[in-house]
């Protein structure tokens, strides 16, 4: 029986470094989710609507701005899951769409209700790609680039890991951005020892930062499910993670 992992991507992933989404940032991660698949079951939680409305509205020049980054979102989160519909069929990995919202979680029947919709995606080989419904709701926007979403999803599925993707290679022990001499702590047990060491940075374009992957990293432990924070930036970051060849944290499951 296959394992199932949650795969949460940022935004500063996706955009690999620029203001844009990066389609070949894309193919990369279909690569990894196809030869992963034999092996796990995928659930993918994706940031990015906002990044890719900005692909197709100059908001400085436009003659009436959209102001309200709900309303970006709305505009960026077709235009996002089309990309991927067409990277990931290259491939032949069919992807199906799941807007979410923390309420969806507070209610059993809601609750129930999308266990039972991405249960039956995963059995006939569709990787659910799911994001916050921003248009309804505003707490991916100000809080936690989906860091918290995809926590709870991985809780609803009964994941046995979730792997948060992101511009940082892990928690450090002091914030690599700022210290050249920060060293990354691979492995964590007690994640409210690890809030001490963190010293957070605006990034400019994701709304996650350490704080919000340590709460999420906090709920899976409790329902024990094992996170890792690994660094997007470079190709095959996964495959690479789970072959050791590359550095990153494990919080380990409760």
């Amino acid at each position: 029986m296959k394992k199932k992992l949650v795969l949460k991507i940022g935004t500063s992933t996706l955009t690999n470094g620029t203001p844009l989404i990066s389609r070949g940032k894309i193919e990369d991660i279909g690569r990894q989710i196809l030869a992963l698949r034999d092996q796990f079951d995928i659930v993918l939680v994706s940031s990015g609507a906002i990044a890719a409305a900005k692909q197709y509205i100059n908001i400085k020049d436009a003659g009436k701005p959209v102001e309200s980054k709900q309303a970006m979102a709305a505009i960026g989160q077709p235009l996002l899951m089309r990309t991927y519909n067409e990277v990931f069929s290259d491939f032949g990995i069919q992807t199906a769409q799941c807007l979410m919202t923390y309420r969806d979680f507070e209610n059993e029947t809601s609750r129930q209700n999308t266990l039972n919709t991405i249960t039956e995606l995963i059995k006939y080989s569709y990787v659910p790609i799911i994001n916050e419904n921003d248009t309804t709701a505003v707490e991916e926007i100000i809080l936690g680039d989906n860091d918290s979403l995809s926590a709870l999803v991985a809780v609803l599925i009964h994941a046995d890991l979730l792997v948060l993707v992101s511009d940082i290679d892990g928690l450090f022990d002091k914030n690599p951005h700022l210290h050249a001499d920060a060293r990354l702590i691979p492995e964590i047990k007690n994640i409210d020892e690890a809030r001490g060491l963190v010293e957070e940075r605006d990034s400019g374009l994701g709304t996650g930062g350490m704080n919000s992957k340590l709460e999420a990293a906090m709920l899976c432990q409790k329902e024990n499910i094992e996170t890792w924070i690994v660094g997007g930036g470079q190709n095959n970051f996964l495959t690479d993670a789970f072959a050791g060849k590359t550095r990153f944290t494990k919080f380990l499951a409760g």
